[in-house]
């Protein structure tokens, strides 16, 4: 975010206008009849809501990366550390709630949208390897 007092958490005002900007790209992009992968960490309640709309001009699939709480949490720190782009994620007061027992991945809800879905582990590369995911990906 470009303003000072942006506070990277669910409740800014401005992340409002930010997840209707990435939904109204999406929907632009596909209605020309481009091919999309949006990436994002959103949950269940972010992405439902921008998603379903997008399901009658799209041929919707999930991918869901997925590793141990251990490596989720070593690679926040990471990103903390050594991205600075990072900063609109609230990635320090992420670990700070981890820490504080406020917050677990475990929590972590994913999208709920009746679609092909395939579970990617992380952990150490991609398994099913990337073969299989663009297979997935151009199945019908």
């Amino acid at each position: 975010m470009s303003t000072v007092a942006y506070q990277p958490d669910g409740d800014d005002p401005l992340n409002i206008p930010d997840m209707r900007a990435f939904f109204n790209t999406l929907s632009v992009l596909l209605e020309a009849g481009v091919t999309v992968v949006a990436e994002a960490a959103y949950q269940d309640r972010r992405w439902r809501p921008g998603l379903e709309p997008l399901t009658k001009i799209a041929d919707l699939r999930i991918i869901r990366c997925t590793t141990s709480t251990p490596t989720i949490i070593e690679r926040i720190a990471e990103h903390a550390d050594s991205d600075r782009h990072r900063t609109a994620h609230g990635d320090r007061q992420l670990l700070t709630d981890i820490d504080a027992g406020a917050y677990s991945p475990e929590e972590f809800v994913d999208i709920s949208l009746d679609a092909p879905t395939l579970l990617v582990d992380a952990s150490d590369g991609y398994w099913p390897g990337t073969a299989e995911i663009g297979a997935f990906n151009r199945a019908r």
